[in-house]
């Protein structure tokens, strides 16, 4: 058998209003493959293999899995191309691991894209040959897919000088909801001078939307009358089954018409590798098949005919396999003990057959693979149980031992509240061993009774175990309570005379919280309290735990600026009556800064805070009578005041 590199670009699109057509091959029997072209294979899934030669298809390749128009690749998997218009294809035709097909994003232009010679000393002359693809319309069957052009393919058969054999077309592929190949393909006879043969392929759509398509497993077979072949009879075709180590004797017959001078021989394949042989002498249309402490396989028998003495091995055809599976007796999976707890459902299980037939204590019987024997489970149920498992007639047996032991009786503790940052104890009872979970926060997640710090509310479980039975039923939960927290905000500033509204805010669980002092503030018991304070006043927010986590408390300041009263004029002439200028309040501001200047803008007196009034002197002399100007910077962000004063002697 020769494998030739198959590289078509099948550039297929159809018409709108072109006539679907499906392949129909003609009925007969079918030879071993003289030409047999599956792609290969890759080392890995999803790889790309070679190029085809130029002699084989002058469409070009692409390693891109998504091959654009005028572009093929030969890849071993395709996923959604084109906004998901195409199929995803998870595996070629073939069957191989990681098998090539070949992917065809077809050209505009209808042409020959694929030309393939048969050498004639491969074929056998005068004979009929079947010539097959497997294909497949790679675009999906959606609403917006339905009048893209379909592939359509003509196939020709013709000898080196252009002598026609044989055409035919494929018609219309059709989409398909599935990813789905469709064999295509004819037959024809060779020419009885053994010429070469060339098979051309044509797409006869032009390109556009659609036209893409799979190709995979072209062939050439010889091809023949129909050969009929069963045990005892040529209609008996059903597979026979032994067991591994039985004997088995059967009777194969085979029947043909339609060769005049047939040759007749049986082969056999036992699936181990090495294929299909010739048995030795059995050259008639029975063969008698003797089968002694048989080994677990299958063992596949089938005829070949040649039409005359002389034809050449590789023309015989064949009937379809007859099958003897020979099947090892079933692997019973089954646990030798099964330990249920009282009450709980009592069911067994086995795997590794077909049928399963139970038998146990108290006449127990069942067919099921997986009975249940009780559903509220007690020591009356214990014993040995059977279960025969039979697969195609082949029956192996075995057993397990059922212990129904007591039932855990579980308690725990209620659930708790506590401070974060404390701990509480769990307690749980009942068993033998036990498993907290989450372990985090626990000093112990496998004593009865742990420690619980948790830094967040945790519902803790428990698995309790009497020692062959577990209850995981029972949960604590431990609810941490946040401690209590106070703001009490920014210090504020206002104007005598004005109020302000504080700003608090308290955190943690379960938390009561006031003001003091409760002096000129409207509601003690809010957070936001309304305050006009006449002097310079520290206010607390109290936050308490109600929970006995704890008390806290923050302060703000609300600072009162008194209000300043400017004379302007003053008389400094020792007469004791208004000789200083007296600015009410300017010393509650001990920040402030006062200057005065003459009437062109000579400072004449600065002064922070002042604490000292001025008297109307400069450098210890006093200044004459007029119109002074003056400007205060109370330093509370505050507008500089200004404006002037009337010095009077």
């Amino acid at each position: 058998m020769q494998t030739f590199h198959i590289k078509a670009l099948l550039l297929l699109f159809f018409t709108v209003f072109a006539i679907q057509a499906r392949a129909q091959l003609a009925g007969g029997s079918l030879g071993d493959p003289v030409i047999n072209e599956t792609f290969g294979h890759g080392a890995t899934y999803g790889t790309t293999g070679p190029a085809l030669p130029v002699t084989v298809t002058n469409v070009r390749y692409t390693t891109e899995t998504c091959p654009t128009d005028g572009y093929y690749t030969i890849a071993s998997g395709l996923g959604s191309c084109f906004g998901g218009t195409w199929q995803t294809v998870s595996r070629d035709h073939t069957g191989d691991a990681n098998g090539y097909m070949m992917i065809i994003n077809s050209s505009f232009d209808p042409s020959i894209f694929y030309v393939q010679k048969a050498s004639g000393s491969l074929l056998c002359p005068n004979t009929n040959y079947q010539f097959s693809a497997w294909i497949m319309n790679v675009i999906r069957d959606r609403p917006d897919t339905r009048n893209h052009i379909r592939p359509n393919i003509t196939f020709s058969i013709e000898t080196v000088d252009g002598t026609v054999l044989k055409t035919y077309n494929t018609g219309d592929i059709p989409q398909g909801d599935f990813t789905t190949f469709e064999e295509y393909g004819t037959s024809f006879t060779t020419p009885s001078n053994g010429a070469d043969i060339v098979v051309k392929m044509r797409n006869n759509a032009r390109g556009g939307d659609g036209n893409d398509l799979i190709l995979d497993d072209i062939t050439f077979r010889p091809y023949g009358p129909t050969i009929l072949a069963g045990f005892g009879d040529i209609t008996s075709t059903t597979d026979r089954d032994l067991c591994e180590g039985e004997s088995g004797t059967y009777i194969l017959k085979a029947s043909q018409v339609g060769y005049n001078d047939p040759y007749y021989q049986w082969q056999v394949n036992k699936n181990d590798g090495s294929g299909w042989k010739d048995v030795a002498g059995q050259t008639t249309t029975t063969l008698n098949v003797t089968l002694t402490n048989a080994v677990a396989g299958k063992n596949q028998y089938r005829i070949g005919v040649l039409n005359g003495p002389s034809a050449a091995i590789t023309c015989r055809i064949y009937s379809q396999p007859l099958t003897v599976n020979v099947n090892a007796f079933p692997v019973v999976v089954i646990k030798p003990q099964t330990i249920v707890c009282e009450a709980q459902e009592l069911r067994l299980t086995a795997t590794g057959g077909d049928t399963y037939q139970w038998t146990g204590p108290n006449g127990f019987t069942s067919a099921e693979q997986s009975p249940a024997v009780s559903y509220s489970a007690n020591n009356s149920f214990n014993g040995v149980y059977r279960v025969t498992v039979t697969t195609k007639g082949c029956v192996s047996t075995a057993s397990t031992t059922v212990s129904v032991l007591p039932k855990v009786n579980p308690t725990i503790s209620s659930d708790v509240a506590i401070c974060a940052g404390s701990s509480t104890q769990l307690q749980a009872g009942g068993g033998v061993t036990y498993k907290w979970t989450p372990s985090a926060g626990l000093d112990h997640d496998d004593i009865a009774n742990p420690m619980a710090s948790p830094s967040l509310t945790t519902t803790y479980n428990v698995r309790v175990d009497n020692g062959g039975c577990i209850d995981e039923s029972k949960s604590v939960t431990v609810t941490v309570l946040k401690l209590p927290a106070a703001n009490a905000g920014k210090d504020v500033f206002i104007q005598e005379g004005e109020s302000v509204t504080l700003q608090g805010t308290v955190a943690g669980d379960d938390i009561k919280y006031y003001w003091t002092p409760t002096e000129n503030m409207d509601n003690p018991l809010s957070l936001k309290p309304v305050v006009s304070p006449t002097e310079n006043t520290i206010y607390t927010l109290n936050a308490e735990s109600q929970s006995n986590c704890g008390v806290v408390f923050d302060n703000v300041l609300v600072r009162v600026y008194k209000k300043i009263t400017i004379p302007n004029s003053f008389t400094p002439n020792g007469d004791g009556v208004n000789d200083l200028w007296n600015i009410d309040q300017l010393f509650t501001y001990p920040e402030s800064v006062l200057t005065i200047f003459t009437r062109n803008g000579s400072q004449v007196y600065r002064s922070i805070g002042y604490a000292k009034a001025w008297n109307g002197q400069y450098q210890g002399k006093a200044l004459p009578v007029g119109t002074y100007y003056y400007t205060i910077d109370l330093k509370n962000n505050s507008p500089i005041r200004s404006g002037w004063v009337f010095l009077v002697r």
